[in-house]
């Protein structure tokens, strides 16, 4: 039993934190009061090779497992990018799974290639307005149609689609009352984002400006066979197997950004002298931040265990559900216990720390939400009947 990083994890780390510090503090929250995508930085990590880590080397990727790619992860949210850092390459480090796992070969070398590189931008298109969780009632409908199929419906909180070619889409091939199981008749996609088909409409929201979130509107888009992954209707079983390593990955993303906010407001404790004694001296202030950092390592540790399983193979759906919650919920109180730190100055954009706060409610909130992981967790751990 070993809890540190190894050797090459380690120099992992050190290196993107070398890479991420190109970008201060300031071009962050520059990006998030223009609301511009972070292209410079997009493409320094597609240059550097980082993007690919988690893709196989025969198509240009690093061959790495996800626990790599979660200390990635972690050390570009922690350099202070946030998750509008973390958002701006999140899908392309994980979200091509299912394309290496169910595509064909010809498909495999048409596709990762181009997402590695930076050449292709993709978002993934599942969420619907009227579904929420429950996938299996998606209403997006692909129609099979000679050579292909004909895509209407419509899909919510799609990120990245402003600046995106290509997309991973979820539609249901088979009407759900024609189905033996709910989860059968939904089939996944590769394809464009043929804009004169897709209607993109961003959606302003309350944090990560500079990484858009967006409603598709889609009306009679043809897709090819050849863009099918898998086989038809199993697609739902074919995106589970994204589920678990996002779950990783925004759990790492989310302690980096913890880690960031104590960081800054430890600093300022430091720094700032009230009645001729720094603040941080005065236990009322350190006790909060020891209590924050501590929760944040034993999240990490669950984080990490989850990410080594599913590099070995092995079942780590507890292990990542947990650690998605315990690390988005304590990442949340680091934020604002900085926050709090910092008193009037921690409201202040130029401090950074409220930029954190307002970040963090992502992995708190998305792709699942603490209370139904919590819902999972009774049910697969301590056996209790299912409550949805």
């Amino acid at each position: 039993m070993d809890f540190s990083l190894t050797d090459d994890q380690q120099r992992i780390r050190d290196a993107v934190l070398r890479h991420c510090a190109q970008f201060s503090a300031e071009y962050w929250l520059e990006r998030d009061r223009q609301a511009s995508f972070p292209q410079d930085f997009f493409d320094s990590m597609a240059d550097a090779g980082w993007i690919g880590i988690a893709m196989p080397s025969e198509f240009g990727g690093s061959g790495l497992g996800i626990t790599e790619a979660a200390v990635m992860m972690q050390a570009v949210a922690e350099s202070g990018a946030g998750m509008t850092g973390a958002s701006s390459i999140h899908l392309p480090v994980f979200g091509m799974q299912p394309v290496v796992l169910f595509g064909t070969e010809e498909q495999k070398r048409q596709f990762i290639p181009n997402v590695v590189s930076g050449k292709d931008r993709v978002c993934f298109a599942v969420t619907e307005p009227n579904a929420g969780l429950n996938t299996t009632e998606l209403k997006t409908r692909a129609e099979k149609v000679p050579g292909g199929y004909r895509v209407n419906g419509e899909k919510i909180w799609i990120s990245t689609a402003q600046v995106a070619n290509k997309m991973l889409l979820l539609a249901r091939t088979t009407p759900l009352d024609q189905v033996k199981r709910k989860t059968d008749g939904l089939t996944l996609f590769y394809t464009d984002l043929d804009r004169s088909k897709i209607e993109v409409r961003l959606i302003h929201k309350m944090g990560r400006h500079a990484v858009d979130s967006n409603m598709l509107f889609i009306t009679d888009l043809f897709i090819p066979d050849e863009h099918r992954i898998g086989e038809e209707g199993q697609g739902f079983k074919i995106i589970l197997h994204g589920l678990n390593p996002e779950r990783v990955l925004l759990g790492a993303e989310a302690v980096g950004i913890g880690r960031a906010a104590i960081q800054r407001a430890a600093r300022y404790a430091r720094e700032r002298v009230v009645f001729g004694r720094p603040i941080g001296q005065n236990q009322g202030i350190a006790h909060p931040l020891a209590k924050c950092w501590a929760q944040l390592e034993a999240a990490n540790l669950m984080v990490m265990k989850a990410a080594t399983k599913f590099d070995k193979n092995e079942d780590c759906g507890v292990e990542a559900n947990a650690g998605k919650y315990l690390a988005a919920e304590f990442a949340f109180e680091a934020c604002h216990t900085a926050m709090l730190t910092l008193g009037g100055m921690g409201y202040a954009q130029e401090y950074h720390v409220e930029r954190l706060l307002r970040e963090v409610l992502i992995p708190r909130t998305a792709p699942v939400s603490p209370h139904m992981i919590l819902n999972f967790l009774a049910e697969k751990v301590l056996e209790l009947p299912k409550s949805y």
